[in-house]
């Protein structure tokens, strides 16, 4: 007589019991993608990741505030904003253990590990009160993560969570290229897609929504023919 299992080809029994959760398969994919990559990462992507160093100008986080960079990848940003903002305290976390071993060891080379603190973490599910003790931050920011995250959303909804009442969300990513040839656009998605990236056409509605009630305004400005757009969404002070 054959078992159920006896017509599984080897290998596959308990295939189900063996799959990662999706977080835990975005981490692994993240790390294989960076593995080696982390190495020339900000030789190459200083390139064409436009509009970072606007963000970092536009943060302008109050004296002695708080910074939180959602995919702080090599920590580039971080760096930067301690730079500009010697009184800010910066906080980053990223879901790629190997970005972070890279950002680690360049925070200790320029002597900010006293003021730049990383964790490993999702998007969608930041702590910061036992990652950091610090519940909700001046400025958080995401610069060209958003379109790596399979959920955005969650990922946007979680960052409000933890901003402050005043603070401000600020994000710069891949823009429609709405504007761009047409060949240029399609040749440039196909590329993104190598390294699991994908402009999020929907983030504009979406952040746009999140101005229809009082808690929060927005402002978005498209850059360079719809390649990168820079958006800023402001909590609502409390009285």
């Amino acid at each position: 007589m054959m078992n159920a299992t006896d017509s599984q080809r080897p290998g596959q029994a308990g295939v189900e019991q063996r799959e990662q959760p999706p977080i835990k398969r975005h981490a692994a994919l993240m790390d294989r993608t960076y593995r080696f990559q982390r190495h020339i990462y900000d030789a190459t992507r200083k390139h064409y990741l436009l509009g970072r160093s606007l963000l970092i100008e536009r943060l302008q986080p109050p004296h002695e505030g708080t910074a939180l960079e959602v995919g702080a990848g090599t920590a580039s940003n971080l760096i930067l904003a301690a730079e500009l903002y010697p009184t800010a305290r910066l906080y980053g976390v990223d879901i790629s253990s190997m970005m972070l071993a890279t950002a680690r060891t360049k925070i200790e080379h320029r002597g900010l590990s006293d003021r730049i603190r990383l964790q490993l973490a999702d998007a969608t599910r930041l702590d910061g009160l036992s990652f950091f003790n610090v519940g909700q931050f001046d400025r958080i920011f995401f610069s060209y993560s958003l379109s790596m995250i399979p959920d955005w959303r969650a990922a946007l909804d979680c960052a409000l969570t933890h901003l402050k009442p005043g603070g401000e969300l600020h994000i710069v990513d891949f823009g429609d290229m709405s504007e761009l040839p047409r060949i240029a656009k399609s040749g440039l998605r196909m590329w993104l897609r190598w390294f699991h990236v994908t402009p999020r056409d929907e983030l504009r509605g979406a952040i746009a929504s999140m101005a229809l009630g009082d808690d929060h305004s927005c402002a978005f400005e498209s850059l360079w023919s719809g390649y990168a757009f820079h958006a800023v969404i402001k909590k609502r002070a409390s009285h």
